[in-house]
């Protein structure tokens, strides 16, 4: 028995006048998943406890078979372990956002235009970060020598406070905020008068850095400065292997997925071309999958995040668009070929909704499908939020959800 999910980041949503009064599934091309859905079991599940914050790490712990409640330390830990900064049990971990803000001369005064500086390259990122992290060796930064930062991918980076507190306030998680003036959302708690100098000073060294005055230039949004969020602890797993007796892997773009993977001791694998957005390789993503599949593996995590990013920047088209490239491109590649396998289950689900109204995630409970090669079940032409209603079937909590998937 192979066992795999397909995790589409952010999918599920509401109805929107701009689709006819359909959400993006309902709207969307997806014939193999349709397809699926009409011999599958289909119900909703809560991922998201209430009281804990929408997240995708908080979510996919959940799907992943693991009670938020008892093993979230906080987002950034997980990305540190992704990028392979092996955190002291005094550490405080960030997560590092290169962000687009308005040009306002008193930085309180500024809008968050971009969460993520206008999709910059991890290559240019790179030079950036390079740059700050110099200045905390040596020059306007070099005050807070307790704090180091790691580069990531893309947009996403990692900040580390030797000896640091998690008594900070509220930090928010800027994809919150576009639009929004960061008056009200900047680090207001004594203990975080650090961090809110490290912020307003990236801005004055990265806004006249050559890269973003290029980037200006050419039309681009400038990566003009930090912003932190997502502080956490030390992060630990209990081996997914020990516990669900499946020897697994995990493939995604996101550092926040490939931590979770590598505390859970699953196989990460890089995939070439993998980005997390549009552009991603998703063939490649698909290939992968069976790959690990003949090399012994016994379940896949694939996770997908273009429908998420496309749901923060309200980019309806997009959303659309992300669920019919991945019902091509990967449920496309991975059908045919999973015929050799005798049996298999296969469970698709969003870890959590994304509206496009809203542009942030919400903890409503989302749809999943589960479908097993030698079970004929009863389900529903059309695989939706309503239709996933429309069975009766609520799970919850939602770390309880990967039993059931294995053992129904």
């Amino acid at each position: 028995m192979k066992y795999i999910i397909l995790l589409y980041d952010g999918m599920s949503d509401y109805p929107i006048e701009e689709l006819g009064g359909k959400t993006p599934m309902e709207a969307a091309k997806k014939p193999r998943l349709d397809r699926l859905a009409e011999k599958s079991l289909l119900g909703l599940v809560k991922t998201v406890s209430d009281g804990m914050a929408p997240g995708s790490d908080v979510a996919n712990l959940s799907v992943l078979g693991y009670d938020p409640a008892e093993h979230y330390t906080g987002r950034s830990p997980l990305e540190a372990g992704s990028i392979g900064i092996d955190m002291k049990d005094g550490d405080v971990s960030f997560r590092c956002n290169l962000v687009t803000l308005s040009d306002e001369a008193d930085y309180r005064d500024k809008t968050m235009l971009d969460y993520c500086a206008d999709d910059i390259s991890t290559e240019d990122a790179a030079v950036l970060i390079e740059h700050l992290a110099k200045h905390f060796q040596d020059g306007e930064l070099s005050s807070f020598k307790q704090f180091k930062l790691y580069g990531g991918v893309g947009y996403r980076h990692c900040l580390i406070w030797d000896g640091g507190t998690l008594d900070l306030g509220t930090l928010t998680p800027p994809h919150n905020i576009t639009g929004k003036k960061i008056t009200d959302y900047l680090p207001a708690h004594k203990n975080a008068e650090e961090l809110y100098a490290i912020m307003k000073k990236s801005y004055e060294l990265l806004s006249r850095h050559p890269i973003n005055i290029e980037r200006v230039k050419n039309g681009h949004g400038a990566a003009n400065s930090a912003w932190l969020w997502g502080e956490g602890k030390r992060a630990a797993l209990p081996g997914f292997e020990k516990l669900y007796g499946l020897k697994g892997s995990m493939i995604s773009a996101v550092d926040l997925l490939k931590g979770i993977g590598r505390f859970a001791g699953l196989n990460v694998v890089n995939v070439p071309g993998a980005t997390g957005y549009l552009d991603s390789n998703f063939k490649g993503k698909a290939q992968a999958c069976l790959d690990e599949f003949k090399n012994g593996a016994d379940f896949v995590y694939v996770h997908m995040e273009a429908p998420d990013e496309c749901g923060h920047r309200r980019y309806t088209e997009g959303k659309v668009q992300s669920i019919e490239i991945i019902d091509n491109d990967v449920l496309g590649i991975l059908l045919p070929a999973l015929e050799e396998y005798d049996d298999y289950k296969m469970m698709v689900l969003p870890d959590h909704a994304t509206p496009l109204s809203l542009g942030t995630h919400t903890n409503d409970p989302v749809p999943f499908l589960l479908y097993q090669k030698t079970v004929n079940r009863q389900g529903n032409a059309i695989f939706s939020e309503k239709t996933a209603a429309e069975t009766g079937l609520f799970i919850e909590p939602g770390h309880s959800l990967m039993k059931y998937f294995l053992t129904c």
